[in-house]
C-alpha cells in the first residue's frame, strides 16, 4: 500500500514536472511573445522574462525586436536616360508591433525583401545615371519612403535604405573615363593659361620698370649669370642681341648684286603707222596736189583733158569742192598699218616720192565707196 502510494506520488510529480516544463516559457530581453490560444490572440504581447502558457492549448510566437540588416539582391534595370545598370542595396528595419508582424503578414522578412527589390527596380527606372552616381542621398530617401509605406501595416519600421553599388557596362566605363580625362585636361589648360596671363602682366610691369633705368637690365643679366654659375657646370650661357648678329651678317655679305640685264632680242622691223589725225569739224575740199613740172620738149599737147594731179581751177560759188572718186588715186596701205576710215594717205605717198614739199597738208576726203 505504501509502495503504491509512493509510486503514484512519483508519477504525479513527474506529470507535474512535465506539465510545468511544457507550460513555462522564457522570453529574452530583445524578444516579445505573442500567445495564440486555440488559434486566437490571447491577451497582449508578453514581455521579456518568465511566462506560463497552457500546453496543448496555447502556442507562443517569439518575435525578434532587434534591427535586422537585409541585403537586397542586385537588380538590373534601365535608367531614364537609357543606360543599363545593375544596382544592389541594403535595408535596415525592425519590428515595432509584434502582434501585427505575426497576424498581418505570413513572413514579414520575406515581404520586406520582395518590397525592397520591387522599389529598387522602380527607383532605377525613374532616375538618371548621374543621380545614381552622385545624388544617392535623395534616392535613398525615396527608396526608404517607398518601402516604409506598406511595411507600417505589418508592424515593421524601415530605419534606413542604402544603395551599395552601381555596376556599369565596360563601354560606359570607358566613355566616362574619357569624359573625366577631357574635363581634367580642360581645367589644367585653363589654369595654365591663367598663370601665363598673370605672368605676362608681371613681366610687362617689370619691362616697363627696367625701360626707365637701362642699368637695371644689366644688373639682371649679371644676376642671371651668377645663378647659372652656381650650378657648378663648365658651360656659361650669355645672352647676345640677335639684332647685332643680323647687322654683322649683312655687313659681311656686302651690297646685293645688280639684277641681270634682260635677254637680247632680235630687232623686228617697226611698222610705221600714219599718225592719227583728228577730223575737223567741217569738211573742206582737198588741196590739189601739183604734179612735177615736165620739160617743155616732152610736154603733151594742150587739150581740154586734164592731167591727173593737176591743180584744178577754183570752183564757182555754190558748187561742191569735193573731187569725184575717179580723180583720186587708189593706193593700198602698207601691211600692218592702220588707216583711219576718214583719211586718205595715198596721195601723200605719191606726192612725197615725186617732189617733197613740207608745205603740203593732208586733208580729209569723203569715204570711198
Amino acid at each position: 500500500m505504501v509502495e503504491e502510494l509512493v509510486v503514484a506520488s512519483l508519477a504525479a510529480a513527474s506529470g507535474i514536472a512535465v506539465y510545468m516544463t511544457a507550460a513555462a516559457k522564457v522570453i529574452k530581453q530583445f524578444e516579445r511573445g505573442v500567445v495564440l490560444r486555440l488559434g486566437r490572440l490571447h491577451g497582449g504581447v508578453r514581455g521579456p522574462g518568465f511566462t506560463m502558457i497552457l500546453p496543448m492549448v496555447d502556442r507562443i510566437h517569439k518575435v525578434n525586436m532587434q534591427v535586422v540588416t537585409m541585403p537586397v539582391p542586385a537588380q538590373e534595370g534601365i535608367t531614364r536616360d537609357n543606360v543599363t545598370v545593375r544596382v544592389d542595396a541594403v535595408v535596415y528595419f525592425r519590428v515595432v508591433d509584434a502582434a501585427n508582424a505575426i497576424i498581418e503578414v505570413e513572413d514579414y522578412r520575406f515581404a520586406v525583401s520582395q518590397m525592397a527589390q520591387t522599389s529598387l527596380r522602380s527607383i532605377i527606372g525613374k532616375s538618371d545615371l548621374d543621380d545614381l552616381l552622385s545624388n544617392r542621398e535623395k534616392l535613398n530617401q525615396g527608396l526608404e519612403l517607398m518601402i516604409d509605406s506598406p511595411a507600417m501595416g505589418w508592424g515593421v519600421q524601415i530605419d534606413r535604405v542604402e544603395i551599395k553599388d552601381v555596376s556599369l557596362p565596360e563601354a560606359m566605363k570607358r566613355s566616362m573615363a574619357r569624359q573625366a580625362e577631357a574635363d581634367r585636361e580642360r581645367r589644367a589648360r585653363v589654369i595654365n593659361a591663367d598663370a601665363e596671363f598673370q605672368a605676362s602682366k608681371k613681366l610687362a610691369e617689370a619691362a616697363s620698370a627696367m625701360s626707365k633705368e637701362p642699368a637695371a637690365l644689366q644688373l639682371r643679366l649679371l644676376q642671371t649669370v651668377v645663378a647659372v654659375a652656381a650650378e657648378k657646370n663648365s658651360t656659361l650661357v650669355l645672352p647676345f642681341p640677335v639684332e647685332l648678329l643680323r647687322f654683322l651678317e649683312r655687313a659681311q655679305q656686302g651690297p646685293p648684286p645688280p639684277p641681270p640685264p634682260p635677254p637680247h632680242r632680235a630687232e623686228e622691223p617697226a611698222v610705221e603707222s600714219p599718225p592719227a589725225v583728228e577730223p575737223p569739224a567741217a569738211v573742206e575740199p582737198p588741196a590739189a596736189v601739183e604734179p612735177p613740172q615736165p620739160d617743155e620738149s616732152s610736154a603733151p599737147p594742150a587739150g581740154p583733158e586734164r592731167t591727173l594731179g593737176a591743180a584744178p581751177d577754183a570752183p564757182p560759188v555754190g558748187e561742191s569742192a569735193v573731187q569725184p572718186q575717179k580723180d583720186l588715186p587708189q593706193v593700198d596701205p602698207p601691211r600692218g598699218a592702220s588707216v583711219p576710215p576718214l583719211v586718205d594717205t595715198s596721195g601723200l605717198a605719191d606726192a612725197a616720192q615725186a617732189e617733197p614739199d613740207p608745205i603740203r597738208r593732208l586733208r580729209p576726203t569723203p569715204p570711198i565707196g
